[in-house]
């Protein structure tokens, strides 16, 4: 199940408490200094579309930054070890540059509010109801894992009562979302950002210290685990066991292309962050700034994890036991004195937030504007959608506890994440990229090509993996193979459905198609838009060699 071992417990006092206490209290005011901005649905949806670069981009991996990836990779860095960095360095900047100097054109210049939406103009209704049905299950189900997370961490950590636990989280993540839309959680975004890695930090300083370094870990691991466990690359040929259960071309192709490019692409809990950029330009810099941080956060999360299992080495290995997902709440447990120990609560408590709120927001926008408006309600006052919006918020936080249970059957909760992205985001980049590179792809193939990549990830899983007709040794190296295959039937879906249905006419493809222009007058660029560091290229350039680089000490 996921949970942390019952018998984990902080030892807090009033000092942590009342760090707690003043970022509940930060964070409440941020949503109220927000609320002030929130006149129209744009600023409620997309922050009026006025937001700098720096602040998208920080908010950009923050939302990424959630529970989910600070306990979900630090398990995976116990469970699977170095092989970890390849969510990162391979499963993530690749698209993130992508999505900066390719996609985000298409979004901001055709001025959605949402991913659905896009696929409104491009391929019709039908496409675009479906992927908004996905989106908003797909949002939820996620919202769901972080808040019942968080309420057990807050359980196990510091006695807190379940109901307790989920009452309270809720009720903050209600309140600043509701009150200050997008921009509240955009806003708090940034400020967890920075309170997260101030409890990571000294978590992976003081642990290092406590293991003997790096070398510590290396030796220590290596003996236990094998040579291979502490490297990147090592032991994924063709037909050879590794940790991970996967090969070289099912982490390049199954995480590094499909996943991480159906992830990044096209998961609106991101890309609504650098919509609500000020100004073309602000929005391509926004994945790429990010890009960044995210390059050495495996520093701060899969060190932990591998410094958790030398301190704690029966990690995972008895079910009633510590589980991966305890790896960093036993370091806090075990390294953290009382001050320190209230700021790394408040950033893992800030971790959940993030998480759960850039989904919650995600999820308001897509119902309100791509399910609501566009089917349910048409043609309403803009007022009543910002209301609207603020109701499903609520009902989305709701669903969210119930739909989080479904996580109980995963000891590892990124498994369980990497599941979903295979059924949902996948199928989705495949209806992406073939619209956006072949002029022909009719409406009917977005519609068929979503719905049948997303039915073969599902029958890979359920069936294929989980009834043993086909022996894959990890749930990760199913989640690969899932979604290779949901790309693969996805796209001959796609491609035979073309060839026997009617195109939509060239005129109206203007701005949705690589190769043709957005109609009207093209955006100018800003003052100061010319400089280096604002270069949406070299910043590319500079995140993808730099995440190469950092393979090399792992490599060998």
């Amino acid at each position: 199940m996921l949970h942390l071992a019952e018998g984990l417990r902080l030892p807090t006092n009033g000092l942590d408490y009342t760090l707690l206490g003043i970022y509940f209290v930060v964070v409440l005011g941020i949503g109220f200094a927000a609320r002030r901005s929130v006149k129209t649905s744009l600023d409620f949806f997309l922050s009026g579309r006025s937001l700098p670069a720096w602040i998208t981009g920080l908010a950009f991996v923050a939302a990424n930054l959630g529970a989910t990836e600070i306990l979900g990779m630090a398990a995976n860095g116990a469970q699977y070890g170095v092989y970890t960095v390849h969510w990162y360095w391979v499963g993530a900047i690749p698209a993130m540059v992508f999505l900066g100097l390719v996609m985000m054109p298409f979004y901001y210049g055709s001025k959605v509010r949402s991913v659905p939406e896009f696929l409104l103009h491009r391929f019709g209704p039908s496409s675009h109801l479906l992927s908004s049905i996905i989106f908003a299950v797909s949002s939820v189900l996620i919202a769901g894992v972080n808040l019942y997370a968080l309420a057990l961490v807050l359980k196990a950590l510091l006695g807190w009562e379940l109901w307790v636990s989920i009452v309270i989280a809720g009720f903050f993540v209600l309140a600043y979302i509701t009150l200050g839309g997008l921009s509240s959680a955009i806003y708090t975004e940034v400020l967890q950002f920075f309170v997260i890695l101030a409890a990571l930090i000294p978590l992976t300083v003081v642990g290092l210290k406590r293991v003997g370094g790096w070398g510590g870990i290396s030796d220590t691991l290596s003996g236990e685990k094998g040579d291979a466990f502490m490297t990147a690359w090592d032991g994924t040929g063709i037909g050879s066991g590794n940790p991970l259960g996967a090969n070289w071309l099912t982490i390049v192709l199954g995480l590094g292309f499909v996943m991480s490019f159906g992830y990044w692409t096209t998961n609106f809990a991101e890309v609504q962050r650098a919509l609500s950029a000020k100004n073309l330009s602000a929005a391509k810099r926004t994945p790429l700034i990010a890009a960044f941080p995210k390059i050495f956060i495996p520093a701060v999360v899969v060190i932990p994890g591998l410094i958790a299992l030398v301190m704690e080495p029966t990690l995972g290995k008895t079910k009633d036991g510590l589980q991966y997902n305890d790896a960093i709440p036993v370091l806090m447990r075990d390294l953290l004195p009382n001050g320190v120990l209230g700021i790394a609560v408040t950033g893992l408590l800030a971790a959940f937030m993030a998480g759960m709120a850039a989904n919650i927001s995600s999820f308001n926008t897509v119902f309100t504007n791509d399910i609501y408006a566009a089917y349910l309600k048409k043609d309403r006052p803009d007022e009543h959608y910002v209301q609207t919006a603020r109701w499903v918020t609520v009902v989305g936080v709701l669903i969210g506890m119930g739909t989080a249970f479904i996580a109980s059957s995963f000891s590892n909760i990124m498994n369980y994440l990497q599941t979903l992205f295979s059924f949902f985001n996948v199928p989705l980049f495949v209806v992406f990229i073939i619209g956006m590179f072949w002029k022909k792809t009719t409406p009917a193939a977005g519609f068929w090509g979503l719905l049948s990549g997303t039915v073969a990830a599902m029958v890979n899983y359920f069936w294929f993996y989980k009834q043993g007709v086909i022996d894959i040794p990890t749930d990760q190296g199913a989640n690969f193979v899932s979604s290779i295959v949901a790309f693969v039937v996805g796209s001959v879906v796609m491609v035979a459905v073309t060839l026997f249905t009617k195109p939509k006419p060239a005129e109206e493809l203007a701005g949705l198609v690589y190769g043709t222009s957005s109609p009207g007058a093209p955006e100018l660029p800003e003052k100061g838009d010319d400089v280096w560091y604002r270069k949406p290229a070299l910043l590319g350039w500079g995140a993808m060699i730099l995440a190469a680089l950092c393979y090399i000490p792992f490599s060998f």
